[in-house]
């Protein structure tokens, strides 16, 4: 792995064309909105671009990829837009492209070094505020669609700048590509504030699940297959949940465990002060930020429960807290 500049990055996409965009699975906010508005800025110096995701787009974020082409072509140059490992790519497109990244863009310190190059900046809140600072680089015009893909990628990887990652840096950013034509406003309204009728059900459910330890200062919630399908909700819906427990008053370590499809389990872990989310999902072979990590567990529902608890007694411990 080599480490560039926004300078270099810059002149590597003007070298190249038919360029890939890769998205991680499950995709979120920011590979999709650092991806697409990447995309864009490409198309618009006359380059070929796509972007490839192992998942479908969900439906919240559907207008990011609206109008754009299909990757159709055999890429010259892959680029990886807040991708940190090869098997957060998915499956599919892990195998068939994992090996041939060119350039990663991304803001994990996790970050396992696999691309040829790779623009890494742990500092930003986001992926997308690195695409920001790339296309000023590049000297291309931010049209207000490209103000909203980035919009996107840095207010749903803040909590709609709520979390401890926000920065004065990340404000401008926002306040630029609000000037710029992003409609905040409705983004904020549709991302954040409105539930549809399955995931309102399966939070509900979700709530009825939730477990407590060491007085309080660890909560799980756990969402399985059956509850998926009892609620219609889509398992791109099960972000939000994520947020719960640490919501809980007097949490300092939160954890919520999706049931996958091939049985396994996603384990997202957030954590308040002074507990570090990374260091946790590191012990179980995952990864991520100093608030909000993850991983997965390949283990029962119960013997996972049991993992989790045992690691996060230890995290616990080591901080003082029991």
């Amino acid at each position: 792995m080599k480490r560039i500049t926004l300078p270099e990055a810059a002149d590597a996409l003007r070298a190249r064309n038919n360029i890939l965009i890769l998205c991680h699975a499950h995709p979120d906010g920011d590979t999709l909105g650092s991806g697409y508005a990447l995309c864009r800025a490409l198309l618009a110096m006359g380059k070929r671009a796509a972007v490839l995701c192992a998942d479908p787009v969900p439906k919240v974020f559907a207008f990011l990829a609206e109008g754009m082409p299909e990757p159709d072509f055999e890429p010259d140059y892959i680029v990886a837009a807040d991708i940190a490992t090869v098997k957060l790519m998915g499956d599919s497109v892990g195998a068939q492209y994992g090996e041939r990244v060119d350039l990663c863009i991304d803001h994990h310190f996790t970050n396992s070094g696999y691309a040829a190059a790779v623009l890494l900046d742990d500092s930003a809140a986001a992926a997308s505020e690195i695409v920001y600072h790339l296309l000023r680089v590049l000297q291309l015009p931010i049209t207000p669609i490209i103000a909203e893909c980035l919009y996107v990628g840095v207010s749903t990887d803040t909590g709609c700048f709520r979390y401890s990652n926000v920065t004065s840096g990340t404000l401008r950013i926002a306040a630029d590509l609000i000037d710029l034509g992003a409609d905040t406003t409705r983004i904020n309204r549709e991302v954040f504030e409105t539930k549809s009728r399955s995931f309102a059900m399966l939070e509900r459910m979700a709530m009825n699940s939730v477990e407590t330890y060491y007085s309080g200062l660890y909560a799980t919630v756990t969402v399985t297959q059956d509850m998926f399908r009892e609620s219609g909700a889509g398992e791109d819906e099960f972000d939000k949940i994520a947020a719960i427990p640490r919501q809980i008053e007097g949490v300092l370590v939160g954890v919520s465990i999706r049931e996958q499809k091939d049985g396994t389990y996603k384990i997202s872990v957030r954590t308040n002060p002074p507990m570090n989310a990374a260091e946790i999902a590191a012990q179980l072979g995952g990864g991520g930020h100093p608030a909000a990590a993850g991983c997965t567990l390949a283990q029962s529902l119960g013997d996972s429960k049991k993992t989790l608890r045992r690691v996060v007694e230890d995290a616990l411990r080591r901080a003082g807290k029991l």
